[in-house]
């Protein structure tokens, strides 16, 4: 029952791809049925959480691509989103990569942790350029939100003029 490395799981093979940014092994691994592309290790992280944490900028864009990749799930230990983890990242380059990626994917800017804090409440104050782009999802999150709303009230033929007045 000895397993090598070749041996590991999909699951299992993704979160090393994501944790290396090994661009070949996980578009092996996006070969594979197997695959769930939203499986948590231990603590909760997924690939997009391992992928932030350690910037690999590589295969992160291939996780936002997946069509079943959820931007928002939370980890076991803090809660927290892979946003609330990029708002965190040391380096203002690469916190700026990770959050724009994020927030074009649709990460939602409002969701808290166990501390009840948004990813807003970890971005260091002197970050103005991060800062503007959560803002302007938000506001375009919101803007959305109020469109769906008004989707809703319109229903099938109402106002329409379809001639019931017509005798």
């Amino acid at each position: 029952m000895a397993e090598d490395a070749s041996g590991a799981s999909t699951n299992e093979r993704l979160l090393a791809a994501a944790r290396t940014d090994n661009e070949e092994l996980l578009l092996e691994v996006f070969q594979q049925e197997d695959l769930d592309i939203n499986h948590q290790d231990g603590l909760g992280n997924t690939a997009l959480h391992i992928a932030v944490s350690h910037g690999s900028t590589d295969v992160l864009e291939h996780i936002l691509t997946h069509e079943d990749c959820d931007v928002d799930p939370v980890n076991r230990l803090d809660k927290a989103t892979p946003l609330h983890l990029a708002v965190q990242t040391e380096d203002p380059e690469m916190r700026r990569y990770l959050v724009e990626s994020l927030l074009e994917a649709g990460a939602n800017t409002n969701v808290k942790d166990k501390h009840g804090d948004t990813p807003m409440a970890y971005l260091p104050d002197d970050d103005k350029e991060v800062k503007a782009l959560i803002r302007k999802a938000q506001a375009q999150a919101s803007v959305s939100n109020d469109d769906v709303a008004n989707d809703d009230d319109d229903e099938p033929g109402s106002g329409s003029g379809s001639g019931s007045d017509d005798e």
